[in-house]
């Protein structure tokens, strides 16, 4: 019995790994989605009743359940070196001419490459199956971050059959996918949460994230780009990717072997205007001599191997025609300028819209109407509007004006005091600032209120049911179900989300209620300081200010803000309604002022807790978290294999370190 069991359990292990490879790698499903999950629900099932087959290289061990306490230093068996970098096709010339007269007229071939935009990662193989994966670093030690690898689904954790090596290592480039990555953002941006930058940056990011489920989540992708070993199946650099292809590895299809520099310059030229139309983020190309032989007689600079190059692609940048500049009022009321522009492809995504951010950008650009403007994204996400082009300029085309009244309420604008930006002063009766607030309070990193978001804090809003805040507490099924398109379980889990949210922390109460300037730290910070709602409406703005980066302004707005007749009665309903309007008890009890006006630097890995769980304890303790290590910096938090560069510069500002049980007795203490 026991062997059937098993032999199912390999078997489904087996056809769900092809599955997988067909779907993430060759991109050519061969069943339904609903087929594919009966086939995992089987696996999981049967793995849950006879955990004697348990295999942590399973399929149904993609997504990751435990936590990660940080991350293991690794020391490559092999340098990952940098290349050299060139900048034009003269210097890529220049580049092949050398390795001709170094490989003294030996006929040679190059293989061309898409140079992918993400993280580099190394992950060595054993026996066909996935040993670990190790970040970049340094080039010399990296991070081992095994566990969040193995919930990339195009990345085999056990290759397919073929002649692979008993043991190698093989690298490649982590990559979020431009569509996933306009997701991330979106939802960050509804968060409003920081951007990410470019996809590298969010590919990097969630890679050392601490929880393998939140970076299974994010959809990861690679491509793999060099093999290493002992003992591989091929003499050249591009059949050995081939063979890699064949076992199960993401290797580009772009690949090329170019045997002339004229195929070298067309490569070049092919990929300077194709690379647009690409999936992934790409920001150069690279060529490698073929032969592993040559490569070895070439062998390497301080810093780089001479039988390699990379070619890097100029930022992106169009100019295209200025349709019309819209006027939005956000959730605080700044309104924003925005360029409404005729659609233009800017690394691998239609560009319709780029924000002018405010007055003075307008004044500086010179901007007129039926301009042509310059857009450069470059690898970044928000698209940046760098110069007009006067050339294209009518005849009597008039300068956009910045609007003197709110484009939603009509009310006169106001200019910050300080700042460039105009603001909307009709703070409770302009509706984008009254559904923004709603959309904000119910958002993930707020009150997390599954159910509402855009759409339905408009509809909620414009219904008359939720005009405030606290109207979210007053809901029921029978009020929601009235909505358009809101059925009873999306009610049902509205009001789950509503009861849920009477136990979110004090701390994300106090960042959800919209305070002017009052940030997401900020917030915390406010919080750990005032212990309660009752005693951050009693304090005076002297004693606000006196709080850890809340100087003046802030405290006046903040004050300004829990004398509003209106903001009063809302924090009244929430904390009638069950809202924690004060901190827990476990944080009440933790709390101390043992590092009072200290700076302190995080640096390494430890053993006890996590890096984010010692952030938490230096600000529950009165101390400030920093970066970088400065002459402000009070001491080091070090656990082990503390970068070099920073024991080198505490070292020179004599700044004292101390260690993980150091710290802990300096907390007891």
């Amino acid at each position: 019995m026991n062997t059937s069991i098993e032999h199912r359990i390999n078997q489904l292990r087996d056809e769900i790994r092809q599955h997988n490879h067909n779907y993430y790698v060759l991109n050519s499903p061969s069943i339904s989605d609903f087929e594919f999950d009966h086939l995992l629900k089987e696996l999981e099932k049967l793995e849950e009743e006879n955990p004697e087959f348990f295999d942590s290289l399973s399929p149904t061990q993609r997504v990751g359940s435990d936590l990660t306490k940080g991350f293991e230093h690794v020391v490559h068996d092999r340098p990952m070196m940098s290349l050299a970098n060139s900048y034009s096709i003269e210097e890529v010339d220049e580049w092949f001419d050398r390795l001709s007269k170094s490989l003294e007229g030996e006929a040679f071939s190059v293989v061309g490459e898409l140079k992918f935009d993400g993280t580099s990662i190394s992950i060595t193989y054993r026996n066909g199956r996935m040993v670990r994966a190790v970040t970049r670093g340094d080039g010399t030690q990296g991070d081992d971050v095994t566990a969040n690898v193995k919930t990339i689904r195009s990345i085999p954790l056990q290759l397919l059959p073929g002649d692979w090596p008993e043991e190698f290592e093989i690298r490649g480039e982590i990559l979020m996918p431009w569509e996933v990555f306009e997701k991330l953002n979106a939802e960050r941006a509804y968060n409003e949460e920081p951007l990410f930058a470019n996809p590298r940056n969010a590919a990097s990011g969630t890679l050392k994230m601490q929880d393998p489920r939140i970076v299974a989540s994010r959809h990861l992708d690679a491509r793999f780009y060099y093999l290493l070993s002992d003992n591989l199946p091929y003499d050249n650099h591009y059949d050995n990717m081939e063979a890699a292809r064949k076992w199960g590895f993401k290797v580009s299809p772009h690949i090329r072997l170019l045997n002339t520099l004229d195929e070298v310059d067309d490569f070049i030229n092919y990929w300077d205007e194709e690379r647009r139309k690409l999936p992934v983020a790409t920001d150069g190309l690279v060529f490698k001599l073929n032969s592993l032989r040559q490569q070895l007689n070439l062998g390497f600079t301080a810093k780089s191997p001479r039988w390699a190059i990379a070619y890097k692609f100029n930022p992106e940048r169009a100019c295209t025609p200025l349709r019309y500049v819209s006027f939005e009022t956000g959730r605080m009321g700044i309104v924003t300028p925005v360029a409404n522009l005729e659609p233009v492809l800017l690394s691998g995504t239609i560009v319709k819209r780029a924000s002018l951010h405010n007055d003075d950008i307008i004044q500086e650009l010179d901007i007129h109407e039926g301009d042509w403007l310059y857009v450069e994204k470059g690898g970044e996400i928000i698209p940046k509007i760098t110069g007009v082009d006067t050339d294209h300029r009518q005849a009597g085309a008039h300068k956009i004006e910045f609007v003197k009244d709110c484009p939603e309420c009509g009310t006169q604008l106001e200019r910050i005091y300080g700042e460039a930006a105009w603001c909307c002063p009709n703070h409770f009766g302009c509706r984008p600032q009254l559904t923004g607030k709603i959309e904000h309070f119910c958002a993930r990193r707020m009150m997390n209120i599954d159910g509402i978001g855009e759409e339905t804090a408009e509809m909620l809003f414009d219904s008359g049911m939720v005009e405030k805040i606290a109207d979210i507490y007053d809901l029921t099924i029978d009020k929601l179900i009235t909505l358009d398109r809101m059925g009873q379980k999306s009610a049902e889990k509205i009001m789950q989300g509503i009861e849920d949210s009477k136990k979110v922390p004090f701390e994300r109460v106090v960042y959800a209620i919209s305070i002017p300037n009052v940030g997401e730290t900020t917030a915390k910070r406010l919080a750990k300081a005032v212990k309660s709602m009752e005693r951050m409406q009693n304090m005076s703005v002297e004693e606000l200010t006196a709080v850890q980066d809340i100087g003046p302004v802030i405290g006046q707005c903040i004050y300004d803000f829990l004398r509003n007749p209106i903001n009063i009665d809302n924090i009244r309903r929430l904390t009638e309604a069950g809202v924690q309007m004060q901190l827990s008890a476990d944080k009440m009890e933790a709390q101390s002022d043992a590092l009072s006006g200290k700076t302190i630097v995080i640096s390494g890995t430890f053993a006890h807790h996590s890096r984010d769980e010692y952030k938490d304890m230096i600000e529950s303790n009165g101390g400030k978290n920093a970066g970088s290590i400065s002459k402000k910096t009070s001491f080091v938090l070090a656990g082990d294999n503390m970068g070099p560069s920073k024991l080198e510069k505490c070292k020179s500002l004599n700044i004292p370190i101390v260690s993980e049980d150091e710290f802990l007795d300096m907390l007891q203490g």
